[in-house]
């Protein structure tokens, strides 16, 4: 196991320990939660890098890259659920999406094909950084920075909800959109072999 991989599936426990940060009450633990977000949003960013700079991109760090990324986002959209910051049925829309392209990721690397990361899947990965990152600060303002100025931390907590609403729109938006480009750029994949098979 190289270390670009060993970055990559670090995501994982991450995204496990993020969620038990989300969910318990002591003092610094929102905090925690948002830096172990960043730390998870740097190994994204250090897996590619030490991966083309010691030239062992492979295709099982390319799926996985893309996998572990959606077992991130998705696990902590659940939890933002269950605190009520997000609408399931986003979520929902955002979930259907990412199962739809990893199964044509699949299919795809069944025929051989690798499907890489399109500029659009890269700004929707952007924008749910963003917002999943936004509600995580602001719990941060709200539970653990309350203590130096409750009202003026409080006003930062209502103004980060009010970004991360917006942005979250915007990814589910972004999520969907990248989602048909995927399709209209592979979805031969799945319907040539439907056809041969008739």
């Amino acid at each position: 196991m190289n270390l670009p991989n060993l970055l990559t599936l670090s995501r994982i426990p991450l995204m496990f320990l993020i969620v038990w940060l989300m969910r318990v009450d002591f003092s610094g633990a929102a905090s925690g939660a948002f830096v172990f977000f960043v730390v998870a949003g740097i190994t994204d960013w250090l897996d590619g890098y030490f991966a083309r700079k010691r030239g062992i991109v492979s295709n099982f760090g390319i799926l996985m890259d893309a996998l572990t990324d959606k077992i991130l986002m998705l696990g902590l959209m659940v939890a933002l659920v269950a605190e009520e910051k997000v609408p399931i049925f986003l979520v929902l829309l955002i979930l259907g999406r990412e199962f739809m392209i990893t199964g044509l990721r699949l299919v795809a690397a069944t025929k051989g094909v690798v499907m890489s990361a399109e500029s659009a899947g890269k700004q929707k990965t952007v924008t749910q950084i963003l917002a999943v990152g936004a509600f995580l600060l602001e719990d941060s303002f709200r539970q653990d920075l309350a203590s130096l100025n409750d009202s003026m931390m409080n006003t930062l907590a209502n103004y980060v909800n009010w970004i991360g609403t917006i942005l979250f729109w915007v990814c589910v938006v972004m999520t969907l959109y990248s989602g048909i480009k995927y399709f209209r750029k592979y979805g031969e994949l799945v319907f040539l072999e439907e056809n041969e098979g008739q």
